[in-house]
């Protein structure tokens, strides 16, 4: 199992506390990174969002590309899974920019493929809006045109979307054969397009049964494909106390819903712009990526124990939220990965 964690480029992730004390700033992402390949994480997720969707569209967020840009060159180990949005960059200027942090990096850059679901992110910023399926379409060509400008040197494409031709992209990407490509989806249509083009599959947070159904899904989806296995991941909000009882305490605290809070509109929208297989709930709303589902609330033994559930199920990553983020970090590595090292 890997250990990864989201880079709180928003502040944090709880829609009812205001102030989670970790400010959107470089300092603090670039001590939180560092920090973290010290103490056994091997990933960091940037969001790329930019407006703030968790706590209100007029709260700063950090830019997801800058960001990762500048953290590839002081980081020695982590992977730096950086969020992209296909109507946001020309496909073939991103295959070059990703190439050229790959080589800062030294081969440590992923992208999380993300189909947009924030309609007034996009009017802000001047960016036409597809609807859910014409989003996934627009992507499937996103999708050929950066794999083949990182894999052809005078590559040609004539899409309904894009059209390249004659692509020089130099140097190509450092990753072999390419830089791994995540992305997640719960309608057919992406999950067919996640199967076909990618290497990764990410889902939200969910019981160990319920993401096993996932990985089986997705595993046949592959296999019928004639295509390598996924890699499988899953979100989930960590909260490891002493006691049983003060992890039932602080699950309460962070989840005592105020529906005028700044970010429950953009929520909605989200709710709304994607296709869901599941109820949401307002505690889901409370803390992103439904992460609380996912159980990694309890004891250090309770939390190991369902870790333990999704190894089995086949989960390859764990991708975590906290809060606050550098402290509860320190806290799960002490108790829960280092632990897992020294019973082994």
């Amino acid at each position: 199992m890997r250990y990864g964690f989201w880079l709180p480029v928003f502040g944090g992730w709880l829609r009812n506390v205001e102030d989670e004390g970790m400010e959107p700033t470089w300092d603090y992402v670039r001590y939180l990174t560092q920090r973290a390949e010290e103490i056994g994480y091997s990933l960091s997720l940037i969001a790329e969002l930019n407006l703030n969707d968790i706590k209100g569209v007029d709260a700063p967020s950090l830019d997801a590309w800058s960001t990762a840009a500048a953290l590839a060159a002081v980081t020695q180990k982590l992977e730096l899974m950086v969020a992209v949005r296909p109507t946001f960059h020309n496909p073939a200027l991103l295959a070059k920019q990703a190439a050229n942090i790959d080589h800062i990096s030294k081969g440590r850059l992923t992208l999380n493929v993300v189909s947009s679901w924030w309609a007034d992110e996009a009017t802000k910023y001047g960016i036409p809006f597809d609807q859910h399926d014409d989003r996934y379409a627009r992507t499937s060509e996103w999708l050929d045109v950066v794999d083949g400008c990182w894999s052809q040197q005078g590559f040609s494409y004539n899409g309904s979307y894009y059209q390249v031709s004659d692509n020089v992209l130099s140097p190509k990407p450092v990753s072999r054969p390419r830089p791994r490509l995540y992305a997640g989806g719960e309608s057919e249509t992406a999950k067919n397009l996640i199967a076909q083009k990618c290497d990764a599959y990410l889902m939200h947070g969910d019981d160990p049964a319920t993401v096993g159904k996932k990985i089986a899904d997705m595993r046949q989806r592959r296999e019928e494909l004639g295509l390598p296995p996924l890699v499988f991941g899953v979100a989930g909000y960590a909260i490891v106390r002493d006691s049983d009882a003060e992890a039932k305490k602080e699950v309460q605290r962070i989840t005592n819903v105020q529906q005028s809070a700044l970010g429950y509109a953009n929520y909605q929208q989200w709710i709304t712009g994607s296709k869901l297989e599941q109820k949401i709930s307002l505690e889901d709303y409370s803390v992103s990526n439904r992460g609380l589902r996912s159980g990694l609330v309890g004891t250090p033994e309770q939390v190991s124990a369902r870790l333990e559930e999704f190894s089995a199920v086949g989960v390859d990553l764990v991708l975590l939220q906290s809060s606050p983020q550098l402290e509860e970090m320190e806290r799960f590595s002490t108790q829960v990965i280092r632990s897992a090292v020294a019973a082994k």
